[in-house]
């Protein structure tokens, strides 16, 4: 072997163990301030169910999923265009500013939440640059007869960092609530210095112009759907989610003829930021396709779990709401364990036998575990349910990886940081937009019998009816939320109301056994939805190229 041969061998690794290192760390921060917003609220002395608190809530979680769902094609095609590794070098100092302002939060309360969600925004900037050019940068250094394998640990590493975010935003937060950011910080001066040394560029340039006019449509169209999913969720003058609130349905409407105007801009521009020719290589848009399906049913689904053992499971088996987020972070780990075990062997078999037929056994895999998630009681024996989760966290293993190296591979290798942004895009898509279909379905189970169950369980046990209807009047999705942040909101809203009474009343079991069947009620519409999307998923991974490139 020549020297050459060993230089570039050397620098794959490298440039493997880097982009992996930095997908893993933007994943892991978009999920770990969800376990960690507990100690977060308590540290900015902020009521989790104060008017205007469920807004800061979701800002925190959604803000930086949409941030990143809007920006990753034009950074990718600024990779394209300045180079790959220029604009993922640039990501790693930019991310890690943010995760420094993040951990010095001045301020309490409104104040101390408003300067988060504008930090986190900023984070998601620098998490764009690094997951827009990854896949690209890696495609380039590593030849096909080996991309699946390299494409599959980075794209393993970006799921499993959406999981084990979960605990460790749990662990650190234990600790203090700033260190769930200031992890962020010895990682990213090493990963900047680590990139800048010995990263460089091997991929070829498309020059060309800065699509403004397509930029700043996409920037409207796509950030006003996901805003409007996101405020939809939120009561609104007495309704349980807002879907009529005037300011949603414009945000919707004009979210999506913005989109529209942007597909004819894109269509006559000489330099698109989002080239639709891509869609005529059927890889890419079947790929694509299944991406964006797998996605929403992911992001959802994560959401529903998390509430599913915070809110019920684990307080039904002893655990208090204030141990509930690391828990449930803990035995969540299986589908993490799932991942890590399937990924990286897919990969290598995608590049002996190709994607199309793994990617959708995968898929089959994942949706048979969404079956069996759909006959589990709600309070279910932990075993079965370790069981579905390992074999989900399999399925998608599964498929990530053949998914990803069929979609870089189809494409020409001038476009590779375009189509690597547009494949996230679509990822970071679907997961901001699944939590709002998925959450809008469960609350709707849960506004049906919730209220009704509140008042006949807290008068039956010596609440005074006023007192029960207070509790019961609480939006259902603020129930939920309360949940998530570690609070039990009946205690919390009785007060001095329930002294005297019982103190079953009061305890996390008393309310999580009221969640039950409100909950059945909302969880069997999501799975169904759920399993329907998976198997669109598979139609769509069935239709690529036969040998899947």
């Amino acid at each position: 072997m020549s020297d050459a041969a060993v230089v570039d061998d050397r620098y794959r690794w490298v440039a493997l163990a880097n982009t992996t290192a930095a997908v893993f760390m933007s994943a892991l921060d978009g999920s770990i301030v969800l376990i960690a917003l507990p100690p977060i609220f308590r540290g900015i002395h902020l009521d989790p169910l104060a008017p205007g608190s469920i807004g800061y809530l979701l800002w925190m979680i959604m803000g930086y999923r949409l941030v990143q769902a809007v920006l990753v094609v034009s950074v990718g095609r600024l990779g394209d265009m300045y180079g790959r590794v220029k604009i993922y070098n640039a990501g790693f100092v930019v991310f890690t500013l943010a995760s420094i302002l993040l951990s010095f939060d001045p301020f309490t309360r409104g104040g101390g939440a408003t300067w988060l969600i504008a930090w986190r925004v900023l984070q998601a900037v620098g998490g764009s640059m690094l997951m827009a050019n990854s896949a690209a940068i890696l495609t380039d250094a590593f030849p096909a007869s080996r991309r699946g394998f390299a494409l599959g640990i980075n794209q393993v590493a970006a799921l499993a960092g959406q999981f084990v975010g979960l605990v460790a935003g749990g662990l650190l937060a234990s600790l203090d609530w700033r260190a769930v950011f200031w992890i962020n910080v010895p990682i990213g001066l090493f990963g900047t210095v680590w990139a800048y040394r010995t990263l460089r560029e091997t991929g070829d340039r498309k020059p060309g112009r800065i699509d403004v006019a397509g930029n700043v449509l996409f920037a409207l169209g796509l950030g006003a759907l996901l805003l409007g999913v996101t405020e939809g969720v939120q009561p609104y003058h007495g309704h349980a989610m807002g879907w009529t609130n005037p300011a949603v349905l414009v945000e919707l409407v004009g979210g999506m003829l913005a989109l529209v105007a942007f597909v004819v801009v894109e269509r006559r521009t000489p330099d698109p930021m989002f080239d639709l020719r891509l869609f005529a290589i059927r890889s890419f848009s079947a790929g694509n396709a299944a991406g964006l399906a797998v996605s929403l049913v992911r992001g959802g689904l994560q959401f529903i779990l998390v509430i599913w053992l915070q809110g019920i499971w684990l307080p039904l088996h002893g655990y208090h709401f204030s141990q509930t987020p690391l828990w449930s972070g803990v035995f969540l780990l299986p589908m993490t364990l799932g991942m890590l075990l399937a990924g990286p062997v897919s990969g290598y078999l995608s590049d002996r036998f190709g994607s199309r037929r793994l990617a959708t056994s995968g898929l089959a895999v994942f949706g048979a575990s969404l079956v069996g998630l759909l006959l589990l009681p709600v309070d279910f024996s932990y075993t079965p349910f370790a069981l579905l989760i390992v074999a989900n966290g399999v399925g998608g293993g599964m498929f990530a990886a053949p998914n990803t190296s069929s979609i870089m591979g189809a494409v020409p290798a001038n476009q590779r940081g375009e189509a690597s942004g547009m494949r996230a895009t679509f990822l970071n898509s679907g997961t901001a937009l699944s939590i709002g279909v998925f959450f809008s379905i469960m609350i709707a189970g849960l506004a049906r019998h919730l209220p009704r169950a509140l008042v006949s369980g807290l008068t039956r046990h010596g609440v005074a009816p006023a007192a029960a209807a207070h509790v019961a009047a609480l939006p259902p999705v603020a129930s939920l939320f309360a949940t998530l942040l570690g609070v039990n909101p009946v205690a919390h809203l009785l007060g001095a109301a329930h002294a005297g009474v019982s103190e079953l009343v009061t305890s996390p079991a008393f309310f999580a056994r009221l969640l039950v069947a409100p909950f059945g009620d909302g969880l069997s519409p999501v799975l169904w939805v759920a399993i329907g999307l998976t198997a669109l998923a598979a139609l769509a991974s069935a239709l690529r190229e036969p040998d899947g490139r």
